[in-house]
């Protein structure tokens, strides 16, 4: 029995132990050893794994260019379903939406084939679509459809991407999005100095148009191009332009216009700066406020009209005060154009002329009390209340009494210097003409 368990003891040496079995080593209870079963299955396995040809690049990037029909119709729903202002853009924008998305995929992929290049074609994705389209869809959209883009492939990453590739290829579109980001910022940026050429150059029309007097019907649709709200009433300001009054001063001076009064456009006509203001405020104030901007010399204001149609008035007016101004040295600036009337009849301005008499002569001649015999002795007088009552046979105080007449009918008073100024000049054109100004 003895040497029957010894030979059984040598028999057993370097046999396999029983699984359930305690012993030594790291395998805990219940794994089989590296000559079981299970682990021989293992082996192949993984050996089958090391063998296998491993996927190429070439392999991938044709996965990801099969894929590109999968991509292009999940970013083209969920633009549907997540882009509200895209459901809202007409039929042909939308398709040129969808063109532009399909000529970057294509643009992308190709790009992706030779990674180790710099990104090229995003220029060219933006070409499928007419220039107008960047009125349709603005910056901020257009990088909201990048981001979408970005979404979707990351989304399908697992799908189109060969295994192992995952990564390379949300890094490779992250990269490329970066690129087209930066074009399309590039693109609006051209499209905005176009637009801004364009507008300079019809600004520049129209306020000419004004200057000139050609206030028609076509005017109020150019305003309208430029940004002209139209809402309140407008004026034209019209001084020696400043130094130096290039592109960026200009610019920074209708952006400064524009938040004084609410509507602005700029003008240079040789040494001349002409401002057009409109709003529902104090454009008189308004004008004020800007000017600093003007160079030396007189600043004349226009009159005040219903809107920027009838602005050619106040522009004759203003640009007529202006020629006027040296007549009046110590005129305030700036200076209203209807101040400046006296001055402007004697540089033969008919306007002026027939709004002197309309304003001061004939209401005089209506009005009862004789106040406009009055009117003409105290000035016929040197301006003296005693002279003028001994010329009346009246008493100073009913002379004083229908002075004060005459600057509650006219609005010039007749006891200020300057003002009796206007109501002799007045005087003086309504006698000429027997009451009706000049044609």
């Amino acid at each position: 029995m003895t040497s029957t368990l010894s030979n059984d003891l040598v028999a057993g040496v370097g046999a396999t132990p029983f699984v359930h079995s305690r012993q030594p080593g790291p395998y805990p209870r219940g794994m089989a050893t590296s000559s079981s079963p299970a682990a021989a299955r293992s082996r192949g396995t993984s050996s089958g794994a090391r063998g296998a040809e491993p996927v190429s690049r070439g392999e991938n990037v044709q996965r990801v260019r099969e894929g590109l029909g999968m991509l292009t119709a999940a970013a083209m729903r969920r633009l549907d379903e997540e882009v509200p202002w895209y459901r809202q853009l007409p039929a042909e924008d939308r398709s040129y939406v969808a063109l532009v998305a399909q000529s970057g995929i294509n643009a992308f992929v190709s790009w992706f084939a030779e990674p180790t290049t710099t990104p090229h074609g995003v220029g060219e994705m933006f070409a499928a679509a007419p220039p107008e389209l960047t009125r349709s869809i603005s910056l901020q959209h257009t990088l909201q459809l990048v981001r979408l883009m970005v979404d979707v492939v990351e989304e399908h990453s697992d799908e189109i991407a060969a295994p192992g590739y995952e990564r390379e290829l949300r890094e490779a579109v992250l990269r490329y999005s970066r690129e087209i980001a930066f074009s399309a910022a590039e693109i609006y940026a051209r499209a905005a100095e176009v637009r801004g050429a364009w507008d300079a150059r019809l600004e520049a029309l129209v306020v000419d148009a004004l200057v000139r007097g050609d206030g028609d019907d076509s005017l109020r649709s150019r305003v309208s191009a430029l940004g002209w709200s139209g809402r309140g009433q407008a004026l034209v300001v019209v001084g020696e332009a400043a130094s130096r009054l290039d592109d960026v001063r200009t610019a920074d001076l209708r952006r400064q216009a524009r938040r004084a009064a609410g509507d602005a456009l700029v003008g240079i006509h040789g040494d001349r700066l002409v401002l057009v203001l409109g709003g529902e405020g104090d454009l008189v104030s308004a004008a004020t406020s800007l000017l600093d901007r003007f160079g030396p010399g007189p600043v004349v204001i226009g009159a005040i009209v219903p809107d920027v149609s009838a602005a050619a008035t106040s522009a004759r007016a203003a640009l007529a005060g202006l020629a006027a101004a040296p007549a009046w040295p110590h005129a305030p600036r700036p200076v209203l154009a209807d101040d400046l009337l006296p001055e402007r009849v004697l540089t033969g301005d008919v306007t002026a002329r027939r709004t002197l008499v309309a304003q001061a002569y004939r209401p005089l001649q209506e009005a009862s009390g004789s106040v406009l015999e009055t009117l003409s002795a105290y000035l016929g007088t040197g301006r003296s209340l005693e002279a003028a009552a001994r010329r009346l046979y009246v008493h100073p105080n009913t002379v004083r009494y229908r002075l004060r007449k005459v600057s509650e009918i006219t609005g010039w008073d007749p006891l200020d210097a300057r003002e009796s100024f206007v109501l002799q000049v007045a005087l003086a054109l309504g006698q000429l003409d027997g009451g009706d100004p000049a044609p």
